[in-house]
């Protein structure tokens, strides 16, 4: 394998998905990159055998062939050099070498053999969305999912198609985030598939937020497919049920109280400075007109805020994790966002002028 590419274009696609690239691997082919040269296109390949990305970019191929070589220090090595181009000479099926104007790399790889094959695309349902769209419900989506949770379901995102309509749902159980898009296409009864939160937020760097380029999805039995511009992404499905959480999003009040998105960020991060790892909530009191935010913490103070607001009912006090309600209301874009709740014993639900859904349990009241 002899293959020329620009030093730009070929650190723009190793970056593009050598994430995906396991830190601690189960076996050792797992930290390579496969890479192909085959008619006029450099082909590569990462995967930790749940997620697989396979991007490709036009170049000058000398002679055809394939290798594997280690992803970080390859992508280390190529951020460093200089030269205009860059060529990858593999002298054997485990030996390369990078030249690149008067430097010259030696790379020890592994046969390409040895590396996973990519998964199949079988038939399933095909889904087209403009790039930004798709970015902008994983994004709004993904901040809620789970992190390491003994519930293996919710360590992903469940995406629900239902008739016409595709269905987001991601939670931690102390925090819910749900979107919905209408599409053209309709199908018959409802499908459910739970999306790895690593395969969401790759899928979310490779796109593109700004731009409406199509993106494909192909939704399977036991894997999801991302087709985008020059790349693809494969990722298998979570196995296990989602949680039912149709019973915990509260029903929007008649009359919800709106609230100032950026003055209220302002002052949640104020006053959660006076938070403690021990007790990290704020006090939310509605009185007449006013939203009074308060914390306190024995080691560092006390610290109260209020704003107005079109709060006309009995004083409600209820308390929240800062956190959490900040990334709610930086996941929306709107000037002001509507919040709902009925006692402070039940979740709370904001809400804005898209489909979005943003549910937060309450916490304990400190006395």
């Amino acid at each position: 394998m002899k293959v020329v590419i620009t030093r730009i274009e070929l650190v723009n696609l190793v970056g593009k998905i050598q994430n995906i690239v396991p830190v601690k691997p189960t076996i050792s082919i797992l930290s390579n990159i496969l890479i192909e040269a085959i008619d006029d296109q450099l082909i590569l390949s990462v995967t930790d055998l749940t997620v697989s990305v396979r991007a490709y970019v036009e170049a000058k191929v000398l002679e055809e062939g394939a290798i594997t070589l280690p992803a970080k220090k390859f992508f280390q090595l190529i951020r460093e050099l200089t030269a205009v181009q860059v060529e990858i000479h593999a002298l054997s099926s485990e030996v390369a070498l990078v030249n690149a104007g008067s430097s010259h790399f030696r790379i020890q790889g592994m046969h390409k053999d040895e590396f996973p094959k990519f998964p199949n695309l079988s038939e399933g349902m095909q889904l087209t969305l403009p790039s930004s769209q798709l970015s902008h419900l994983l994004s709004r989506t993904s901040f809620a999912a789970a992190r390491d949770d003994s519930k293996h379901a919710l360590n992903g995102i469940l995406l629900q198609s239902i008739e016409n309509t595709i269905v987001f749902i991601g939670t931690d159980g102390k925090r819910l985030a749900k979107n919905n898009i209408k599409i053209d296409k309709s199908s018959s009864g409802s499908s459910s598939y739970i999306i790895p939160l690593k395969a969401i937020e790759e899928i979310i760097r490779l796109l593109d937020s700004k731009e409406d380029d199509p993106v494909t999805l192909t939704l399977m039995s036991d894997k999801i497919a991302i087709e985008f511009k020059s790349t693809t992404l494969i990722s298998k499905l979570l196995s296990g049920q989602y949680p039912d959480v149709s019973r915990v999003i509260p029903e929007q009040i008649a009359n919800p109280i709106a609230l100032n998105r950026d003055e209220l960020i302002s002052l949640l991060r104020q006053v959660s400075l006076f938070t403690s790892e021990n007790s990290n909530s704020v006090r939310f009191t509605f009185t007449t007109g006013e939203l009074h935010l308060s914390a306190m913490s024995g080691s560092i103070g006390e610290g109260k805020v209020h704003m107005p607001v079109n709060y006309g009912g009995e004083k409600l006090e209820v308390a929240f994790n800062p956190n959490y309600f900040l990334d709610m209301l930086r996941h929306s874009k709107d000037e002001s966002v509507h919040f709902s709740i009925s006692d402070p014993y039940n979740p709370g639900l904001i809400t804005d002028s898209t489909s979005s859904q943003f549910v937060i349990m309450p916490m304990r009241l400190e006395v």
